[in-house]
């Protein structure tokens, strides 16, 4: 690159737990905009402007010193006073925020000017108690009460929302050697300073749902360094893989990666202990999300189990256990999304949680045994297979509609149910090769591949436990789906398989990256990779930026749109794995840089959820979309599937083997990693590309534990 671009929205984001400030690049929270204080679903402050004697301040420079903290520094524009004009830029204002549990606010202000000043600084604060739902459709509708009260006492701002029995507040405290007044929505100080001074305050945001009380950090930012949000992060990158390399940008990637998963940790409590579940994205994604921390979980095996380990715990133990058209509930079935706002607290969505997938549950199935083959511990089988088993009830049943031996998705319910359920969830995600929409039920390609996968895993964990019959059971109907499906799905013309199958089971004939998931499964028949991968890796797919997720050639393409041409980073991620599996690792490596150089692009290299599928020429950059979340979980953890891809990792946890079959291309040539776990057993190892060829080295864990271990496109959970 000759020339540094940094690309993505201007924004200015503090995050920590489910407790999310977005801002603009000044701090400031302008009205009318998608920004503001958010806490499990509720906007607590709308509005955040900061003046001098009525005018704003203008931005120097402002940014995250880590996804809990950030720092703003701006100067006076000239001030009108009683006393004479300040003149412009002779003071510094800067604004250091950060949040654990609640939000801590620093305000500094200091006079580089030689003569006194004298003015009034006002900071503007509304609160809306906005749901989410409403903050990103902008239609807010207002149900309950609003009151505010302030304390010249104690120096509290107290701001409450009361609907029937659903209460949110947040309280405002200011601390500062200059007493504040409250008026007409804003808190004011009288501030004098002579030449050289300063002066400091601080504002401390309790969060208090439901009594339920946050507390902001009682030290100023200077301390976040030292604070248990820190520790933890610091805690959370030793655990992890760590790795290193020459080639800069997939090493920055992948460091940046670890570093937004762990911002997305969601500490919840289940049965007595907490578990970490990985959240989807910021900011509209802080809370239980079945098909995203499932997938991200997946992503994450090479690096931790933690994720893993509570995405099962905590899903399985909401799994469906009834039928409940409203919500798409039905006996066996994972999660959508669970919310916690006013809308889903009086069921005026189906958030309750909302089982409206048709995807989460098979891949619940795929997870566990993943996670046993990378750990080899059998508490996790035994903790988790019976959910495992309905899992694949619900399956049988209800995610087969027609009995077909397919799996199909409609939405049951009356109102509100979602169109789509796969993981292209828009309205407008599923159409014919003419651009109209699906017919339902409609039976997507890679729904077929993940019920073979888990068909697959779940027959492999029962052989483990000595039930050969239900193993065997699970391998004919794995085999029979396998059959049936490329006899079916395979389109000679198309040169590659069908999108899915309509209603009346009518092909739908758009190419789409969904295809290349069919690849990461195992299901597509070996002697068709080949025209699969040329197909995903043809101009129409592949932007030179990533595979899009719809072919330019078709009628509805739109580089900009939610799914219909635009590149997601972790349908990229799995697709490298899939082509990897059946030894396609050129085009592996080239989607993994493609991928990587993207995210070299993007502010602090934070991949997100989507970029534009517009054509890579040589003199453009990639393009974020409108209202994509950053940081977004999978989208980080495509880096984590690229190594797995470029690694050939083929976990035997419970034979306490860990195969690895690198393949580096030239613009990876060195991969050094550290703190690579197979249950309990950590190792060190360099992975060096030498002409064609890429050896293995091990530098520390216990020998012969570590082998070389050829790719089998048919081994179950080989991807």
């Amino acid at each position: 690159m000759p020339l540094e671009i940094t690309v993505g929205p201007p924004q200015l984001v503090v995050h920590h737990g489910q407790t999310v400030f977005a801002a603009e690049p000044d701090g400031q929270v302008l009205a009318d905009t998608q920004k503001g204080l958010m806490f499990r679903d509720t906007r607590l402050i709308s509005h955040w402007r900061i003046y001098a004697n009525g005018e704003s301040w203008e931005l120097l420079n402002g940014g995250a010193v880590t996804h809990f903290a950030a720092r703003i520094f701006l100067t006076n524009r000239a001030i009108r006073t009683v006393d004479g004009e300040i003149p412009a830029r002779s003071m510094s204002l800067v604004i250091g925020r950060w949040a654990s549990g609640g939000i801590h606010e620093d305000l500094d202000i200091t006079n580089h000017g030689m003569a006194p000043v004298r003015f009034n600084l006002d900071v503007s604060i509304r609160s809306d108690f906005a749901d989410v739902f409403e903050v990103k459709s902008g239609r807010m509708v207002r149900r309950g009460r609003m009151t505010t009260e302030w304390s010249d006492m104690t120096q509290t701002l107290r701001t409450s929302y009361i609907n029937a029995d659903f209460h949110r507040a947040v309280n405002i405290e200011v601390r500062s050697e200059t007493a504040a007044v409250h008026a007409n929505g804003r808190l004011s100080f009288d501030i004098t300073l002579r030449p050289g001074a300063s002066w400091h305050a601080c504002l401390l945001y309790e969060i208090i749902d439901d009594g339920q009380s946050f507390a902001a950090p009682a030290g100023c930012i200077g301390g976040a360094a030292h604070s248990p949000a820190a520790h933890s992060l610091a805690a959370w990158r030793v655990r992890a893989t760590r790795l290193d390399s020459t080639c800069e940008i997939f090493r920055t990637q992948f460091a940046q990666a670890i570093d937004d998963v762990a911002s997305l940790r969601l500490p919840i409590e289940e049965g007595g202990v907490t578990h970490m579940l990985p959240a989807a994205g910021l900011p509209w994604f802080l809370v239980p999300f079945g098909r995203d921390s499932l997938i991200v979980s997946l992503q994450c095996l090479p690096v931790t189990d933690e994720f893993a380990r509570g995405a099962l715990a905590v899903l399985g133990a909401r799994q469906s256990t009834g039928y409940d058209a409203a919500r798409d509930a039905e006996p066996g079935k994972i999660l959508h999304e669970q919310r916690l706002g006013e809308l889903a607290h009086f069921k005026l969505i189906p958030h309750t949680p909302y089982f409206g997938t048709a995807d989460a549950t098979p891949l619940y199935v795929i997870l566990l045994h993943a996670a046993w083959r990378w750990t080899g511990d059998d508490t996790l089988l035994d903790a988790h297979l019976d959910t495992a088993e309905r899992c694949l009830g619900w399956i049988d049943r209800d995610g087969d509609r027609d009995g077909d031996g397919f799996q199909e998705y409609q939405t049951r319910a009356a109102k509100g149910g979602y169109e789509n359920m796969g993981w292209k969830d828009a309205g407008d995600a599923v159409l014919y090769a003419d651009g109209s929409r699906v017919k339902g039920p409609k039976a997507l390609c890679e729904l077929q591949a993940y019920v073979y996968a888990a068909w697959r895993g779940m027959a492999e964990i029962h052989r483990h436990r000595g039930n050969h019959a239900r193993a065997a059971e699970l391998t004919r109907k794995a085999a029979d789906l396998f059959n049936r499906f490329n006899a079916v799905f395979w389109d000679e013309a198309l040169g590659t398989y069908i999108y899915a199958l309509d209603g009346d089971k009518r092909p739908v004939r758009s190419v789409v990256s969904n295809v290349g998931h069919c690849l990461w499964a195992g299901l597509v028949r070996p002697d068709r990779a080949r025209r699969v991968v040329e197909r995903l890796m043809a101009k129409d797919m592949f932007s030179g930026w990533g595979i899009r997720t719809l072919s330019a050639e078709h009628i509805a393409f739109n580089p900009y749109s939610y799914h219909n041409g635009s590149v997601w980073p972790h349908d990229n991620g799995l697709i490298a794995q899939g082509f990897a599996r059946y030894g396609f690792h050129a085009e592996a490596a080239k989607v993994a840089r493609a991928v990587s150089e993207a995210a070299s692009y993007f502010a602090l290299h934070q991949v997100p959820e989507l970029y534009a599928g517009i054509e890579r020429d040589g003199t453009d950059f990639p393009v974020q979309c409108l209202g994509a979340n950053v940081p977004q979980a999978w989208a980080a953890g495509s880096a984590f599937a690229m190594l797995h891809a470029l690694a050939g990792f083929a976990p035997d946890g419970p034979g306490g083997v860990l195969g690895l079959d690198p393949v580096l291309p030239d613009w990876l040539p060195d991969l050094r990693l550290d703190g690579l776990s197979l249950g309990s057993a950590d190792f060190a190892v360099d992975l060096l590309r030498d002409a064609s060829t890429t050896r293995m080295v091990q530098r520390g864990g216990p020998a012969g534990v570590l082998r070389h271990a050829e790719r089998d496109w048919d081994r179950p959970g080989c991807a």
